[in-house]
């Protein structure tokens, strides 16, 4: 399935153009509107088929709605509307003669396996198809049906109406397991694959696909750290707080709640906003004696919105200063994003300068750690690698790769 998937799409990348992709991402969002019905019709029929063995947080991912359509439709046209990728860098000329020039050339075929999370399937498929760019989408079998419904009802249909091939958007159609292995065993048909998840199984895909060669933009870790600093404001600290819970099931949502040990006179306006949202609170030995904290019984870092049965669950620690709670974030949590509550500008300058994650903020939710939020586009996902290349929200500007191309004479020589 995934081969022949995968071959039919790299068949088809000759057709793919910039300018017909942005018309069949138009295209694209107002079939959605247009289907609307149908595809919130199956993604019901998914949702109530999941409903028994899917936690909350993996429920609220699954849900599609009006609202979510219609932000995924107005995500088609803001990547419709962008530039397109520009392919030359730079250029220069070398004391020799030859011209050189610096661009960026397509990958081929992107693979891409993700979570319950129907939305995802476009929101890669349009970053991936605007680089000019074929893709193969997997997920699992509680939103295979609401998948399926996004590529045969909106994604192929704008595709061939605008006169590309609807190949270019390819869909292992099984919930086997055996898809998402085959999935990153294929590297001259598949050399890159986006994972999106968490746990065990994430990090298997990871290192099979290191095993057959395979690179992946693997998005397995998250969780959002907040740290109350002693010259946060109360207003300012319950404004974050609440904007960081929204959504219990995401991964930038608030994860590790640090309190600054001079600013616990503020821990009660926090536990409040916790207890607004119903979540548990499991705090360390520093924290043992805040009434209504159970003990930590998971790392410090762990990563609650991907535990099915502690969804409603953050940490609490207690910290001594700044530098603390910089190294907390930097070695013992995923490195997605920080943010420090406070009014003074030396401290918040130190925590943003000392943090090395991918988003460091100030007095603002982690929940902005997002490529449509950061970028106005749909992100792929939010690497969040220690190594160079793209990082933080990945969109169609970083599915590509580095060319030199060089023109001489025929006298140039070493």
């Amino acid at each position: 399935m995934v081969e022949t998937e995968a071959r039919a799409a790299r068949a088809a990348l000759a057709r793919l153009e910039e300018g017909p992709v942005d018309e069949a991402l138009l295209r694209a969002a107002n079939l959605l509107r247009e289907r609307h019905a149908v595809v919130l019709e199956i993604n019901r029929a998914d949702v109530a088929a999941g409903s028994s063995r899917l936690d909350p947080g993996a429920l609220d991912r699954l849900r599609l709605d009006d609202e979510r359509l219609e932000a995924t439709a107005a995500g088609l046209e803001a990547t419709a509307a962008l530039a397109p990728l520009e392919r030359e860098v730079r250029a220069w000329r070398l004391p020799n003669g030859l011209e050189v020039s610096e661009r960026r050339v397509p990958i081929g075929v992107v693979g891409a396996n993700f979570e319950a999370r129907p939305n995802v399937a476009v929101d890669i498929a349009s970053q991936v198809l605007k680089s000019g760019n074929a893709v193969v989408l997997r997920t699992g079998g509680a939103a295979l049906a609401t998948v399926t419904a996004l590529v045969d009802e909106v994604l192929r249909p704008a595709l061939e109406e605008t006169g590309l091939p609807g190949e270019v958007v390819g869909l292992v159609r099984t919930p086997e397991r055996a898809g998402a292995e085959a999935l990153v065993s294929f590297p001259e048909l598949v050399p890159l694959v986006i994972l999106r998840g968490s746990g065990p199984s994430t990090a298997a895909l990871e290192q099979r696909a290191a095993l057959n060669g395979v690179r992946t933009l693997a998005h397995a870790e998250g969780g959002g750290v907040l740290y109350v600093h002693s010259g946060a404001s109360h207003e300012r600290l319950v404004a974050v707080a609440r904007a960081s819970l929204d959504r219990l099931g995401v991964c930038n949502r608030l994860n590790l709640a640090l309190v600054d040990r001079a600013a616990v006179v503020l821990l009660p306006t926090l536990l409040a906003v916790f207890a607004e949202h119903g979540l548990e609170i499991r705090g360390t030995a520093a924290a043992a004696g805040v009434d209504g904290v159970r003990p930590l019984d998971e790392r410090l870092g762990h990563e609650w919105a991907g535990d099915p049965e502690h969804v409603a669950t953050v940490t609490l620690h207690i910290v001594d200063g700044v530098e603390e709670a910089v190294r907390i974030a930097n070695d013992d949590t995923s490195g997605l994003a920080a943010t420090i509550v406070t009014e003074e500008e030396d401290a918040a300058r130190r925590f943003l300068d000392g943090y090395r994650g991918t988003a460091a903020l100030w007095n603002a939710t982690t929940r902005f750690t997002d490529g449509f939020a950061l970028l106005g586009v749909p992100e792929t996902g939010v690497n969040v690698d220690v190594a160079p290349g793209p990082r933080g929200p990945v969109t169609y500007l970083d599915l590509c790769l580095r060319q030199y191309r060089i023109v001489g004479d025929g006298s140039q020589h070493r």
